[in-house]
């Protein structure tokens, strides 16, 4: 261990190959992706369920307000599995979970059926593989760009989430909304094995020091107690209000992006006579502006304040959203595709910079933190899509749900810019370090 220590610069590995780290994120991306596209269906299966069983909006709506939910709160205790079992058996388990979920979907009847499969099953997996995961990556793997791979990982979510709405949508308008689960019962099968096969868990387990680290650093013990360890964890960082600002700023970004335009943009541009492909392309879309917006946003990090970045974020969304009403229309305006392209350039932003706030405060513990945080934005991202539908049945339109999401937006942007950013980083949440 000592020879690798003296001999490993960070960088590329010796003779000038690849550092490892660059594959597992390449591999990490893969499942995210995988994991991903299901986080947007609910807007695709909206009409077809209702026609085929008579749901309501806000029936429908529950089911995909559950999946946030649960997505949200395993993604802290995922980040301590990790820690205890690795990342590769987590992934794995997930990727069957979300499989599972999916094809079973296909045989429901009732909405409690539709809360099973997709709110829980599929919001257990898909929550295990999401922001926690990207930030334990990040935090193992690299020491230099962090910004840079956080954001890329994002955007691989993202990409997920998006890159397969048009093709889906074709399926659920020809083939039916059981075919599409299907499609995507297979995408998660087949990353099941690239991830259990190539996915690394730890630098040592390459013989390499993090990617920009000056030493090397052997593999931690597994740590005992992973459910007592992310709850213990929680109440060190609840005694402080630097979390509350950051679960605040983020519930109102999982409010305002997944809450409200991936489970209602399809159905409300529907209301407008809009073809359910065509706002299925402009969902995908905002998703090549994410890719785009969220890199951007993970290297801006890297040099700028991530507090005034977040403001500058949500200040932007509010501004697009509360446009929103008056461009709906039937067909797709050039209005409409500048809505998109601006959106999808801050719809995902939000991340690094969050991101980075987590690690700065918290250190080594910052995954687990990172994923209470993000479990703030889903609870804000479920409460958004079960009242986005209880709107829809009550006024008849989406209208004013556009308008009340993007005034809490603006305050999202007030809020970022009075966290107490550290004036150096700090260690673990349970050390002398934190404050």
């Amino acid at each position: 261990m000592a020879d690798i220590a003296t001999k490993y610069t960070g960088g590329p590995t010796r003779r000038g190959r690849l550092h490892p780290a660059w594959p597992v994120a390449a591999v990490a991306a893969l499942a995210i992706v995988a994991a991903g596209a299901f986080t947007t269906m609910a807007g695709l299966f909206t009409e077809p369920l209702r026609r085929e069983f008579g749901w309501s909006h806000g029936e429908i709506g529950l089911a995909a307000s559950v999946n946030m939910v649960v997505y949200g709160v395993v993604a802290p205790f995922s980040a301590a599995l990790m820690d205890r079992f690795g990342m590769r058996r987590v992934v794995g388990a997930a990727l069957a979970a979300v499989a599972v979920g999916a094809l079973l979907s296909t045989a429901m009847s009732a909405p409690w059926q539709y809360v099973l499969t997709w709110g829980l099953l599929i919001g257990l997996g898909s929550g295990a593989i999401a922001l926690t995961f990207a930030a334990t990556v990040t935090q193992r793997w690299f020491v230099r760009r962090r910004g840079l791979v956080s954001g890329v990982l994002t955007a691989a979510g993202v990409f997920g989430q998006f890159v397969f709405l048009p093709v889906l949508s074709w399926v659920v308008d020809g083939h039916g909304w059981r075919t599409a689960a299907v499609l995507l019962a297979l995408v998660a099968c087949a990353a099941l094995p690239l991830a259990l096969v190539l996915l690394r868990d730890h630098p040592a387990d390459a013989g390499v020091g993090a990617y920009g680290a000056q030493r090397f650093t052997p593999k931690p013990a597994a740590l005992p107690g992973a459910a007592a360890r992310t709850v213990r964890v929680l109440g060190a960082v609840a005694r402080g209000a630097p979390f509350w600002l950051l679960a605040a700023t983020f519930g109102i970004c999982g409010a305002s992006t997944n809450g409200v335009m991936w489970t209602h943009f399809t159905p409300a541009a529907h209301d407008h006579g809009m073809p359910a492909t065509a706002a299925s392309s402009l969902l995908a879309l905002i998703g090549v502006f994410n890719v785009a917006g969220t890199v951007l946003s993970g290297w801006l990090t890297d040099r700028l304040d991530p507090r005034r970045l977040l403001a500058v974020y949500y200040a932007l969304r509010g501004v697009t959203l509360l446009c929103l009403p008056v461009l709906m229309s039937a067909t797709v305006q050039p209005p409409m595709v500048a809505f998109v392209g601006l959106f999808g350039l801050l719809d995902v932003a939000t991340v690094p910079p969050t991101l980075a706030l987590c690690r700065e405060l918290y250190g080594a513990d910052s995954a687990i933190v990172f994923g209470w945080v993000a479990a703030a934005h889903q609870l804000g991202a479920g409460l958004a899509a079960f009242l986005g539908g209880v709107a829809r049945d009550a006024f008849g339109s989406y209208d004013p749900l556009w308008v009340a999401i993007g005034a809490v937006c603006g305050a999202g942007a007030l809020l970022a810019l009075v966290i107490a950013r550290p004036a150096g980083r700090c260690g673990t949440v349970s050390g002398p370090g934190f404050r």
